[in-house]
């Protein structure tokens, strides 16, 4: 009897338990939504044992939960993707209609396991045969594989990026990957550079483009005409619109007869020049790839991928109704494009900012700056996920990789935004941009200071992410940007192996003060940087920016960049006008500080 009655006992209490586990899950899961690239049908539930296929279908589904006011957005919504890849036919869009709340949050998130949640924009390249084409230098013959460009849509898919196993392809060029040599004249008269004769000929080399190295930042110019002079030496004149700007704008340009001599330049782009394993080229029009594989490489069997787009996502709210409390984690964004270049050429005028136009002034000078001699015009570069117009939205251990120009940009008006333990690797231009830099007809010079406060991104939280190889497309670019912000935290990442400065806040070049304020740099550790190019910082700052502080940080290894025309590459570097820093506990190695033309309140409180 006795033992019967525990029994059934124990039968109660698991049946009570068991109803009350159910009750729960039905409760807590009510809110999520399943989707799988591999077992999912966007026909289904959305159950995790009936996934959605598609993220976008996901959307979709919770974007008339929250319309409809189901009970299922009580406490959240999840969005749960199973790993594998999630191949993108055109950018997911997140709109104002995909808001959650403070207590009703959306979280797309990537399941933990082996396999990550890929949102990719990348393609195959298959059916490589070995090419005969008589272009191919002589040292190459037999060696260089081609294949045909996947299509996308009706259209081949035209690219300045190629990855084999997971590693980016070096695109063919004289001299090697990163390698130069110095021209011999700059001349702005009739917008030539002056180079010594290449060894191979070029003259068919429809598609060839020069590299110029211009103290902090480069130019792509596409090659028009070439003249061998005789004497050992070749004229080259460039494409419009980059002729134009590259020969009329002052800073920078590249320098003739500097500290260390002449700045550099390589050519690329060519069939011609691909004479090195690891080289490859697209022809155009006929859109056909050539690739000469390392030794050890299995053409037949690797993994070879190109980018087909150049977003994968934008968070796109107004300023009347913004996009807000959304959420991404565990989610890998990977295989972006950057083929602008190939169409307008590329001159910037720093960290990536490309000219709208620019040019020296006939007579120097602004309302708030005397001395100033030029104008700039600019325009963003493109990003593979951006926001504008959105609040309490954040990043959350994700990672950004293979992306040919911006990683993650928080372009206007993104406030409350957190960017944690995300991991940023293989990145073509700046990791993390972030606030307004002038661009899109605002000349560059003249101080922002929106009419509307909460125009300004604000209330940024950069913590704890790593940062590494960035700037490999545009050596100009920076780790972490920040342009017009304030109230901005930046603090225990790890920033390394760039081309140009690590983490950057501020823009005006103007001692004025603008809506920037209440910036903190604290507690980060960057090294390895201005591996290419120089006027550099681990840490560089710019304009007035009252309230703010640089605390904590770890600043060493600046690389020796072997083309710099001088040594000016700091650990921190105050660059024009910088004012309202208080500076501190830095830990610096040889180089420490920089400045130009600070103002008197920047506060250096160590030697």
């Amino acid at each position: 009897m006795h033992k019967y009655k525990s029994n059934n006992d124990l039968m109660n209490k698991f049946l009570f338990l068991s109803i009350t586990f159910i009750f729960c899950c039905i409760y807590t899961f009510a809110g999520d939504i399943y989707v799988s690239p591999i077992k999912g049908s966007d026909t289904a539930e959305g159950t995790s044992k009936r996934p959605l296929k598609s993220l976008d279908e996901a959307l979709k589904m919770a974007r008339e939960w929250r319309r409809l006011d189901d009970k299922r957005v009580n406490g959240g919504i999840k969005i749960i993707l199973d790993g594998g890849t999630y191949s993108l036919e055109k950018p997911l869009f997140i709109r104002p209609e995909d808001s959650g709340t403070l207590n009703s949050p959306t979280i797309i998130m990537g399941q933990t396991g082996t396999r990550q949640a890929v949102i990719s924009g990348g393609l195959a390249v298959n059916g490589w045969t070995l090419s005969d084409d008589i272009r191919i230098p002589k040292s190459a013959k037999g060696k260089i594989w081609v294949s045909d460009a996947p299509m996308k849509g009706n259209r081949i898919v035209e690219t300045r990026q190629l990855w084999v196993n997971g590693v980016k392809a070096d695109r063919a060029s004289l001299y090697g990957e990163g390698i130069m040599r110095r021209m011999k004249d700059f001349n702005i008269i009739d917008e030539s550079i002056t180079i010594p004769t290449p060894e191979n000929d070029l003259t068919s080399a429809r598609q060839l483009e020069m590299i110029v190295h211009q103290r902090w930042a480069i130019a792509i110019l596409r090659v028009k005409t070439m003249k061998d002079l005789g004497d050992g030496t070749t004229k080259v004149w460039f494409h419009q619109p980059e002729s134009h700007i590259e020969f009329a704008h002052p800073w920078p340009q590249p320098v003739i007869n500097g500290e260390r001599g002449n700045s550099s330049y390589t050519l690329t782009n060519a069939l011609e020049l691909l004479d090195k394993p690891g080289e490859w080229f697209q022809d155009y029009p006929s859109g056909r790839i050539y690739y000469y594989a390392k030794e050890g490489e299995n053409i037949k069997e690797a993994e070879i991928v190109v980018p087909a787009m150049p977003c994968l996502m934008e968070i796109c709210g107004t300023r009347e109704r913004q996009v807000s409390s959304i959420r991404f984690e565990n989610i890998c964004f990977k295989y972006a494009s950057w083929t602008r270049p190939s169409y307008e050429g590329h001159v910037t005028l720093q960290g990536g900012f490309r000219f709208i136009d620019g040019y020296k002034l006939f007579e120097p000078g602004l309302f708030h700056k005397a001395e100033l001699e030029n104008q700039a015009w600019i325009a963003r570069p493109e990003a593979a996920v951006s926001a504008q117009f959105a609040t309490n939205i954040g990043f959350n251990r994700c990672v950004f990789t293979h992306v040919g120009a911006t990683a993650l940009d928080l372009k206007y008006a993104v406030r409350q935004a957190n960017i944690t333990g995300c991991n940023f690797q293989d990145i073509g231009g700046t990791a993390i941009l972030a606030g307004w830099f002038g661009e899109n007809g605002f000349e560059t010079h003249i101080p922002y200071t929106p009419s509307i406060k909460n125009d300004m991104c604000g209330q940024l939280q950069i913590i704890g992410n790593i940062i590494h190889n960035t700037a490999n497309e545009d050596w100009g670019c920076v780790s972490i940007g920040a342009g017009y912000v304030r109230d901005t935290y930046i603090s225990g990442n790890e920033v390394a192996h760039t081309n140009y400065s690590g983490i950057c806040v501020g823009w005006g070049w103007t001692a004025l003060e603008s809506g920037m304020c209440n910036n903190h740099i604290t507690n980060n550790n960057v090294y390895d940087y201005a591996r290419q190019l120089y006027d550099a910082g681990g840490i560089y700052t710019l304009s007035n920016q009252p309230g703010s502080e640089i605390t904590g940080n770890r600043i060493s290894d600046p690389y020796p960049a072997p083309y710099a025309t001088n040594s000016r590459a700091f650990c921190i570097y105050f660059d024009e006008a910088t004012d309202g820093y208080t500076v501190s506990d830095n830990v610096m190695t040889e180089g420490s500080f920089g400045y130009n033309k600070p103002g008197p309140n920047l506060k250096v409180n160590q030697p």
